[in-house]
């Protein structure tokens, strides 16, 4: 049986106490993965590396974050969150302490690289959007957002302290006192009431999904990976997230570039990039309240309105250098990104609530991570080919057009109702 949102009994302290687990384990992850921004120019200066061989470091941890994530999701709907978390915090304590002790470059491709992505993974979106949907429903999109939040929130005082302990510690003990404080991490999330946290909300129906594992009479079909794929849903949810990533960094990664090229003096280009980032947190908490308080298509729309209008003021500021297109183009790009993942998530959680969520947030957000490289990719092979940064502009709009069609051409999305799993589906039971 379908139960409708009144049904499900509203959560207290336990799921607050999700949100807060989604936040910081977001905040940490991440913020720790842009503090190698700050080392980068210390272990060139240490060791005389070739900095496009260090800029890929930071593909290694994109690639390995994409390919993590179905994995993570098997592991959360087979094992349970707290294997899932606890793996995760082993994951970035062992990748401060190889990088911590970086002799040579492998050293940096495997820690702040491949296993920075594998705890990005197992500690980021994809336990937390599963976890989150067993405890609420109408707020959904909104407790989303405060996770998503954790990102930024992680860059603006995470990096900013690792400049500090480079400059009064060196990089290398700088490395180290981070060490220490993800091993910290380790007894804590040990100790939180993992099995009370699994279980979820009582009357909600991803929270009665999870709970099947060893009891036999609530088995029945639900969604796997496999039978989800057969659904136009999914593939719109795919389309959507893929697209948007690729807008996101064919703009993001030139962007300081981009100004640069048009006379922008650079310290105002790295501060328009900045605050373009610090205001994404607002927007992915503003998108999740606007889903709940407006409803999905209205919010999702005017989060793609404000991507789209930032990149053509950009591509304005190209032949007419004005200033006040610039801080168009960072307040309506910026407090749109990230925006549509609370929309997505919470999306995804409703559909295939009667199945294994986080399997199939796991595949989305491998696509999503896909579409990131693609646009990275392409920026700079716009460049190559045209000799101006220009060129990213126009692709970054069809791209966001694309990604706007699904919310746009179908109701599929914008009024999601839980789907009933297919007759003959198989019945393998999800971890509490």
């Amino acid at each position: 049986m379908i139960r409708s949102p009144s049904a499900v009994r509203r959560p207290g302290g336990i799921a607050l106490l999700v949100v807060a687990i989604a936040f910081l384990c977001n905040f940490i992850v991440r913020g720790v993965v842009d503090t190698f921004m700050v080392f980068m120019a210390p272990l060139e200066a240490a060791f005389h590396w070739d900095h496009t061989a260090l800029t890929g470091v930071y593909s290694a941890y994109l690639i390995t974050l994409g390919l993590m994530s179905p994995l993570t999701g098997q592991i959360l709907d087979s094992w349970g969150p707290r294997i899932s978390y606890l793996a995760g915090a082993g994951c970035l304590a062992l990748a401060l302490l190889t990088a911590g002790r970086t002799g040579a470059l492998w050293h940096l491709y495997l820690g702040p690289g491949v296993l920075c992505g594998m705890a990005s993974s197992l500690m980021g979106m994809v336990p937390a959007s599963a976890l989150l949907g067993r405890w609420f429903d109408r707020q959904l999109s909104l407790m989303v957002a405060l996770a998503y939040a954790g990102f930024g929130s992680g860059m603006l005082v995470l990096v900013p302290l690792a400049q500090v302990g480079v400059e009064s510690l060196g990089w290398r003990d700088t490395y180290f006192v981070m060490f220490w404080a993800a091993l910290a991490l380790l007894p804590v999330l040990a100790l939180l009431p993992w099995g009370r946290i699994a279980a979820g909300a009582e009357g909600n129906p991803r929270a009665e999904a999870a709970q099947r594992k060893g009891r036999a009479a609530l088995r029945g079909p639900e969604w796997t990976v496999r039978s989800a794929l057969r659904t136009p849903e999914l593939w719109l949810l795919i389309q959507s997230f893929f697209f948007t990533a690729v807008a996101a960094y064919l703009m993001s990664v030139q962007i300081i570039a981009f100004l640069l090229s048009r006379g922008m003096p650079a310290m105002e280009a790295a501060l328009a990039f900045g605050v373009a980032g610090m205001l994404s947190i607002l927007g992915v908490i503003a998108s999740g309240w606007g889903s709940q308080r407006f409803g999905v298509k209205r919010a999702t729309l005017i989060s793609f309105g404000g991507t789209l209008g930032g990149i053509l003021a950009l591509w304005l500021y190209a032949r007419w250098q004005h200033p006040a297109l610039v801080w168009i183009f960072v307040l309506t790009f910026g407090t749109s990104q990230g925006a549509r993942g609370p929309v997505i998530s919470a999306v995804n959680a409703r559909i295939f609530a009667r199945g294994r969520v986080s399997s199939i947030y796991g595949l989305i957000f491998l696509m999503m991570s896909l579409g990131a490289a693609l646009g990275s990719w392409g920026s700079g092979q716009l460049y190559a080919w045209t000799g101006d940064y220009e060129a990213a502009c126009p692709a970054a709009a069809l791209a966001v057009l694309l990604a706007a069609a699904p919310f746009v051409l179908t109701r599929r999305l914008t009024e999601a109702r839980e789907l009933p799993p297919p007759e003959g589906a198989p019945s393998a039971p999800c971890a509490s």
